[in-house]
């Protein structure tokens, strides 16, 4: 994912701008920091206090010039309105986070509002296109029959969802395509440069990506 987005700033923004970067629902930070490393400025948005932690723990080991463009809020994905004006930020990241609120669609445009225009919104959701994938590849058939019904977020709705709120969508890829399975903090194998390649090839190739565990879809605000 990390790459995918790094393709969509590239291709968007002149080389050397700083951009100003608002990650909702950070989470640890990994994004948010790879962003402050790379020279951009970059708020982070998150509620849980043990993320937080663990953010500005890996944040105080950074030099001081990444720990100055880089400062963590405490609060709700969907309060990006009592924090900051609209068109504030040139990228926005929501990443794994609509899948847990429950008006998703009031989220996202609460999100785009935060975008100036011609900015960047990068989404990371769990495909609903595929909701049946995960447990059907584990033997799970019970879970992948209740997958069948599962009324989730898929790519025609978030394509919709994104012209509807004045960001339409650029560009889309799939994550996990053939890793979704594998343990979050488990030890990287020792193939993890070729695992990575087949995954950036998969994840921008069809039908492969239509099938990956979850979406990651970019929207430019008009």
């Amino acid at each position: 994912m990390a790459r995918q987005l790094e393709e969509q700033i590239v291709g968007r923004f002149p080389v050397g701008r700083r951009l100003r970067v608002l990650d909702v629902g950070m989470g640890r930070g990994a994004q948010a920091l790879r962003l402050a490393r790379a020279g951009h400025q970059v708020t982070g948005v998150e509620h849980d206090a043990a993320m937080i932690a663990t953010a500005r723990e890996s944040l105080a080991g950074e030099p001081e010039g990444i720990r100055e463009r880089m400062r963590i809020i405490e609060g709700q994905a969907g309060d990006t309105g009592v924090h900051f004006l609209p068109g504030s930020f040139d990228v926005v990241l929501c990443h794994g986070v609509l899948m847990q609120v429950e008006e998703p669609d009031a989220l996202l445009a609460g999100v785009a509002r935060m975008l100036a225009p011609g900015g960047l919104v990068s989404l990371l959701v769990r495909n609903g296109d595929a909701a049946a994938m995960r447990a059907g590849v584990a033997g799970d058939w019970a879970g992948a029959l209740a997958g069948f019904c599962t009324a989730t977020y898929g790519l025609k709705r978030l394509t919709s969802t994104l012209a509807g709120i004045g960001a339409p969508l650029h560009a889309w890829y799939g994550v996990r395509v053939f890793t979704d399975t594998v343990v979050d903090d488990g030890v990287p194998p020792s193939d993890l440069d070729a695992l990575l390649t087949v995954e950036d090839r998969a994840g921008r190739t069809d039908p492969y990506r239509g099938v990956a565990s979850l979406l990651h879809l970019c929207g430019v605000r008009g």
